[in-house]
């Protein structure tokens, strides 16, 4: 007994012609409901009478379609789209085929062909991986999930900023908020500062990619990989862990998405529009939203650790670089020099390494051993200054220190030319804020142009 494959409107017509051989139907009233010509349905008649069920079979099944594409030109379009448009999604490849080639396929056709060998990936296929939610941490204090969230926190009442969120896994409770220009480095060293005086060392921190947390340059396979925040925790034993994608840290990622909402109407209602006001109202919102939104952790105790009898939060917090001290006690940092006062210490200094540190409200101190070395900064630079690598997160607050520093500074052609700034001018304030904002790489440039009338040397 043979198995035949036969469509929905093909049983239908079995159906159909059968009431027609049995007298039940005419001709005419088949072909209506067949909707068929009545010379059509004479002809299935026919072929149902001679051959039975099989004879109403499609005769072009098993046969290629006569719109069907030549395997030559296929084979030339799958050649042209893997070596010219192989990132082209179907419609723009269509469109240069048609364009630079003269070759007219549609998207639809050119999709399959495609798929078919390779180059595309159907919608299923491009679908994203499922991300199965974790069991949060047992204890407080074990893992501290951190991130910066940029948005216009105050609305049109002030400028855009971040806010630095820390966030607890066990509890969902928020541990510290800070509201800062930008994203950097010395931003989380005043922060984490903050929170560890507050509620001790964590076990862990839970970070994304940002520099801040991840050295991905090709120069840290030659050092210890770390950042200088990194070398801070580990200085204080707390690990810092970096997740592979936004979903992992999905608590944090939520508690952005919350606060953009309540925090910023919170601060609406206060009449809050400055970073100043928003820090010290930043405290009690905290404990309104712990209130409605923490949990019981499963484990009661806490993890948290005291600090230390030799941690100093103070020198540990620091951007420190090692220096090379020349044979005339001189180093350079961030494109420009500087002279070790001669004493007892730094006299035996020449070519070793000393330990130049910057803090995050500007500070700068050279170490070595333990001891700090007085010095003098000599401001003759040597080499027009190339421009500062600025990321993405740092852009509003360079732009802003750019801004002001066109305000008071009058523009020369020749930079070994510049009018000597007024001594009443307040230059301090713009170094202070360059160094809150940018890291020391990148903003090495625009606080060259700030120092203080009395620092400049003349030229030789």
């Amino acid at each position: 007994m043979a198995v035949l494959r036969m469509s929905t409107e093909e049983l239908s017509r079995v159906e159909t012609l059968m009431h027609v051989v049995s007298g039940r139907m005419t001709v005419t009233e088949a072909a209506r409901l067949m909707s068929v010509s009545r010379r059509h349905a004479h002809r299935l008649l026919t072929r149902y009478l001679d051959d039975g069920s099989s004879g109403l079979l499609s005769r072009r099944r098993g046969r290629p379609s006569n719109r069907r594409l030549d395997d030559a030109i296929r084979d030339q379009i799958v050649a042209l789209v893997r070596t010219h448009y192989y990132d082209f999604g179907p419609t723009l490849a269509a469109e240069y085929l048609a364009e630079r080639h003269d070759l007219r396929i549609s998207r639809e056709k050119l999709r399959q062909m495609m798929i078919e060998a390779g180059i595309w990936k159907d919608r299923q296929a491009r679908r994203p991986r499922p991300y199965q939610p974790r069991y949060r941490r047992d204890c407080r204090g074990e893992l501290i999930q951190i991130d910066g969230s940029k948005h216009w926190w105050f609305e049109d009442r002030g400028p855009q900023c971040t806010l630095l969120v820390y966030i607890d896994d066990a509890t969902s409770e928020l541990m510290h908020l800070r509201m800062v220009e930008s994203e950097s480095t010395f931003a989380y060293m005043e922060a984490t500062r903050a929170y560890i005086e507050r509620h001790g060392k964590p076990v862990a921190f839970y970070s994304d990619k940002h520099s801040v947390f991840r050295n991905a340059k090709a120069s840290a396979a030659r050092g210890d990989g770390m950042t200088h925040f990194g070398r801070a925790l580990d200085a204080l034993n707390i690990e810092i862990i970096c997740a592979n994608s936004p979903q992992a840290k999905g608590r944090v990622e939520r508690a952005n998405a919350t606060l953009q909402d309540r925090l910023v109407k919170a601060m609406r209602l206060e009449g809050i529009s400055s970073i100043e006001d928003a820090n010290a109202f930043l405290d009690s919102y905290m404990a309104r939203h712990n209130e409605r939104f923490a949990r019981p952790a499963f484990d009661a105790r806490d993890l948290h650790r005291p600090l230390a009898p030799h941690d100093d939060l103070r020198s540990i917090m620091v951007w420190r670089e090692q220096r090379t001290v020349t044979a005339a006690l001189t180093l350079h940092y961030n494109k420009a020099m500087f002279i070790l006062e001669p004493n007892d210490v730094s006299l035996d200094l020449a070519r070793k390494r000393v330990a130049v540190c910057e803090y995050p409200d500007g500070r700068l101190e050279i170490e070595h051993e333990g001891h700090v070395l007085p010095y003098r900064q000599f401001d003759k630079m040597r080499q027009v200054n190339q421009p500062a690598i600025v990321e993405n997160k740092h852009l509003d607050a360079a732009l802003l220190l750019a801004r002001q520093m066109q305000a008071i500074m009058p523009h020369h052609r020749k930079r070994n030319n510049d009018a000597p700034a007024r001594r009443d001018q307040p230059m301090h304030m713009f170094q202070a804020f360059a160094a809150l904002i940018l890291e020391p790489d990148d903003h090495s440039f625009l606080c060259s142009r700030l120092k203080p009338a009395e620092m400049r040397q003349p030229a030789s």
